[in-house]
């Protein structure tokens, strides 16, 4: 008789404290609605689903049929010579660096690529091709026509004129997506960075060729039996971030400040309490505004509100979720909603009334948690789409994004009397102040005459503010939602250290009350106090999306050009952050800030851990050759001080770390000075 296997009766799954999820109370109340009606979210996932503990040092590589190759760290750490080796023989070194580079390349890959239909989008509008979309910021397209080798003045008879404007708009889209693909040359952007940094990139042969190269090569690198030294992959693997920061990010920051308007701050709110009961609430989610830009100007049509008043709504409520809801936020003041660990809550609320997702950071699970509500979920880019029968494709193209745009508003007012579930929406927001950059902070520190940033650098050098820090990155389920970003960044700012923030740790500054000029009496310490209190700004401040971590590496190299913290970004007090880091744009992004001489401090566990000779090159021999690191802390306390430690470092060897002595100064004085 064949033998009967007993099967085991299924454990039931653990379900998360929604207190020891999130510090955040309306996440911590729809966590406990999602258990209440049995939807499952990504915190009880976290609960179930433990990550592989091999995989997560970097060490298990599955580039061929031979695998995967697995080599744990032998119990006690290594003693002697490494004799690890996979199936090929590829060393815990080769094994580690491929994985952080395929990281890497695919980081940089998600950036660039966005880059490139930005691109796409503006060169059809400076065709005029599209009535969707025109020239916003005439002045920043002439900014940076000359970095992308645009003449924006011709001479004729012997005089200088003005060139057309539509004939710089074409040239400047053109030559910026050859950015992408051009067959020789180098990044043109690679020139904007402060002079000694351009000089180490080209001495150490980093400076990337074109974008796509350099991620192509990576793949090619990092196939079985090509690249196998650690050293070498790490270069490769500078060269991609590098075409990732100085390249696609900047490049779609720039062509989307030029097509929607450059940000200046403004006021909004933040959290999921700006969802509202009585109105239609649309959703948009994902990095890509293009399409979202239109839909703002359709939702707040007042074609549409008449529309959804003959459905029984109020209004339309319009929010965001992730780097979308940054680039709304920013030009728009449209509200936030939330970040990447809120967007299944969104629907839990019953209120939602449709998703627009576009790409990046878009769990398939929200297809899972839709079908429980009666929520549309609206894919529109062509890279994203999701296999369930629920969800629905309109696919953007820009030559009729109105149309589309309408369609989707419609669909949501549709939509609305289909409520079928309790409706939920935590009373919590907050105020927050967004929309900074390069242009914005140079005028709030002197004005439309006088500004520069020189202002700032006075009071670094005279110590109000202890230097500068920039916190970036994602949310990740294995640490409690935005417990990191905001630990970090409240210790940094008690410590008079300006914070730069961007992305999903922007959103969660703006949740934890960080983004109003009065937030600094509170929370800062008494030098950044008064900086703020002065020029009326946050002690944190929202520099946008994640492709707009290139407007902190411009702000740092502006901080340079104002002379007197050295010559190169690596001599400034000033640190980087990721601490809830958990996508593989985390890391180019890192890397282009550790290339670009930043120190740099991300949450453990980290992809090269299980491979201690490569983990020793990165965070400590490449701050000999780019004057940046990777450094790593779990304990929020001891990664904001880690920064600190390294901010008081450089200001020591500016020789600004010491009170300066009072002087009152003559006429003959300030002449000399």
């Amino acid at each position: 008789m064949a033998e009967v296997k007993k099967i085991k009766a299924a454990k039931k799954p653990k379900l998360a404290d929604p207190k020891e999820a999130s510090i955040d109370l309306t996440s911590q109340e729809l966590i406990a609605h999602a258990q209440k009606l049995g939807v499952e979210t990504i915190f009880d996932r976290a609960m179930n689903l433990k990550p592989c503990a091999i995989g997560i040092q970097g060490i298990c590589c599955k580039n061929c049929a031979m695998g995967p190759c697995r080599l744990p760290l032998p119990k006690g750490g290594i003693e002697g010579e490494d004799t690890r080796k996979g199936m090929c023989g590829a060393t815990p070194n080769t094994i580690a660096a491929r994985n952080f580079v395929r990281m890497i390349a695919a980081g940089s890959a998600a950036h660039s690529d966005h880059g490139r239909g930005v691109a796409e989008v503006f060169l059809s509008a400076a065709k005029k091709e599209t009535d969707a979309y025109k020239i916003k910021d005439v002045d920043k397209l002439l900014d940076i026509a000359p970095w992308l080798g645009v003449e924006t003045t011709v001479e004729v008879d012997g005089e200088e004129l003005d060139r057309d404007i539509d004939e710089i708009a074409v040239e400047v889209g053109e030559n910026a997506l050859k950015e992408w693909g051009k067959n020789e040359g180098e990044l043109l952007y690679a020139k904007r960075a402060p002079a000694p940094l351009y000089a180490k990139w080209k001495k150490n042969g980093v400076i990337p060729r074109n974008i796509d190269r350099e991620i192509v090569e990576i793949m090619h690198r990092t196939h079985i039996g090509v690249d196998q030294d650690y050293k070498n992959l790490i270069k490769q693997g500078t060269r991609a971030a590098l075409c990732d920061g100085w390249g696609g990010s900047m490049l779609a920051t720039d062509l989307q400040d030029v097509l929607f308007g450059t940000p200046y701050p403004l006021q909004s709110e933040a959290n999921l309490g700006v969802m509202k009961e009585d109105h239609v609430n649309l959703i948009v989610h994902g990095h890509e505004p293009v399409l979202s830009e239109i839909i703002v100007a359709v939702a707040q049509s007042q074609e549409m509100i008449d529309y959804a008043k003959t459905k029984g709504a109020k209004g339309i409520q319009l929010s965001g979720i992730c780097c979308t809801a940054n680039e709304l936020l920013q030009r728009h003041g449209i509200p936030t909603a939330g970040n990447f660990l809120q967007q299944e809550l969104a629907i839990i609320t019953g209120a939602c009334d449709a998703m627009v997702v576009d790409i990046q950071c878009i769990m398939q699970n929200l297809a899972n948690v839709a079908k429980c509500f009666h929520t549309k979920l609206i894919t529109t880019h062509p890279l994203g789409k999701m296999e369930q029968e629920n969800v629905i494709h309109i696919e953007f193209n820009e030559h009729y994004a109105l149309e589309d745009a309408k369609r989707i508003v419609k669909m949501a007012i549709d939509n609305f009397e289909n409520r079928k579930s309790e409706v939920m929406i935590p009373q919590h927001k907050t105020t927050q102040i967004a929309g900074f950059g390069v242009e914005s902070i140079k005028y709030h520190l002197g004005g439309t005459f006088r500004g520069d940033y020189y202002t700032l650098n006075d009071n670094i050098i005279n110590g109000r503010i202890r230097g500068l820090a920039g916190i970036v990155g994602c949310n990740n389920a294995r640490s409690k939602h935005n417990d990191q970003h905001v630990t970090i960044a409240k210790e940094l700012i008690k410590n008079d250290v300006l914070v730069l923030t961007t992305g999903c740790s922007a959103i969660a500054c703006a949740e934890a009350g960080l983004m109003t000029p009065e937030s600094a009496q509170v929370y800062a310490g008494q030098g950044l106090a008064e900086v703020c209190e002065t020029v009326g700004i946050p002690p944190v401040l929202h520099l946008g999306s994640c492709v707009d971590n290139s407007r902190i590496l411009l702000a740092a190299t502006e901080v340079v050009k104002a002379g007197g913290l050295g010559d190169d970004i690596s001599d400034l007090p000033a640190a980087g952050s990721a601490p809830e880091w958990m996508s593989e744009k985390a890391i180019s992004i890192g890397h282009y800030f550790v290339t670009s001489g930043v120190y740099t401090v991300f949450d453990l566990p980290f992809p090269t851990s299980g491979a201690p000779v490569f983990h020793n090159y990165i965070t400590k021999e490449l701050e000999e050759i780019y004057g940046g690191m990777w450094a790593f802390a779990s304990d929020p306390i001891e990664h904001a001080h880690k920064m600190i430690a390294h901010i008081d470092k450089k200001r020591k060897a500016l020789g600004i770390d010491k009170a300066r002595e009072r002087v009152l100064m003559d006429f003959d004085d300030r002449r000399a000075l």
